[in-house]
């Protein structure tokens, strides 16, 4: 008979310490948020009052327009970068300089964001580039491009290579067969892929005050410029509203994951 394994109190408890000592600070703050009372740590009753509020700041509305805007084109740009490398890794495992290619395209992974902000500053600087917009999304696109190349990558790892060659012997040259095999069965994946890289984009600080100008502050700066003055009740809405967004996104990309396994599995016995 199988003998079931269960979790000791100990390990019981310390699972559950560790998940309050993650998640109790945001149910604590998405709580206040719907706080009637203009002062953040006493309890007003409930209310939507900051919320309305929010939406009524013209200056939070512009940033978090500018953060959406700026991570919907880095990610659509670091995902079809990142694609492309993930493949080049994948299926040129022999190409000359893979190792170095390799180890630029990862060293975003571990570097410090302060040292990339920093050189990313100095690079626009000496090509006098006005900072701005383009200046933010070019560098969030270098930030996340390395992680949408390692989800792609792994996922194309786990394919089965002879299902390509299938399609070549039936007649199709390697871009045919890249574009009606191996494609949708890495759709998911780079899906998945644009999520993480948008969600990264969008709660940057570090690089992005390193690299944004006059009039494009995005909301995580804007947030953060405000709480140096005081936690206002405001921002406790703001972040509720952008936990929820993040939140949704985890829970597409959770699907897109299940769904692209599910379709590997599937194309195994073929």
């Amino acid at each position: 008979m199988r003998q079931v394994n269960r979790m000791s109190p100990f390990n019981v408890t310390s699972l559950v310490l560790g998940l309050a000592f993650l998640y109790l600070p945001i149910v604590i703050l998405v709580i206040y948020s719907f706080n009637a009372s203009r002062l953040v740590t006493v309890w007003g009753g409930w209310s939507l009052r900051w919320y309305f509020e929010f939406f009524n700041d013209r200056a939070m509305l512009d940033a978090a327009w500018m953060s959406l805007r700026v991570a919907a084109v880095s990610a659509t740009i670091a995902t079809l970068l990142g694609t492309l490398a993930a493949v080049g890794l994948a299926r040129g495992e022999r190409f000359r300089g893979r190792a170095l290619f390799s180890g630029m395209l990862y060293a975003p992974l571990v570097m410090p964001e302060v040292i990339s902000g920093l050189s990313l500053l100095l690079l626009f600087v000496a090509l006098n580039a006005e900072r701005g917009f383009w200046t933010v999304t070019i560098a969030h696109t270098t930030l996340t491009m390395c992680f949408v190349t390692v989800v792609v990558q792994s996922r194309l790892a786990s394919l089965d290579r002879s299902l390509e060659e299938a399609a070549m012997d039936l007649g199709c040259n390697p871009v045919q067969a890249f574009i009606r095999v191996t494609l949708p069965l890495i759709v998911p994946a780079i899906a998945a892929g644009w999520m993480l890289a948008f969600t990264l984009s969008l709660d940057d600080v570090v690089i992005a005050s390193f690299t944004t100008g006059p009039g494009s502050a995005t909301l995580p700066i804007r947030i953060y410029s405000e709480v140096r003055l005081g936690v206002k009740p405001e921002i406790n809405a703001i972040c509720t509203m952008v936990i929820a967004l993040i939140a949704v996104v985890i829970v597409i990309a959770s699907l897109a994951s299940k769904l692209s396994s599910t379709q590997g599995k599937s194309a195994a016995p073929l």
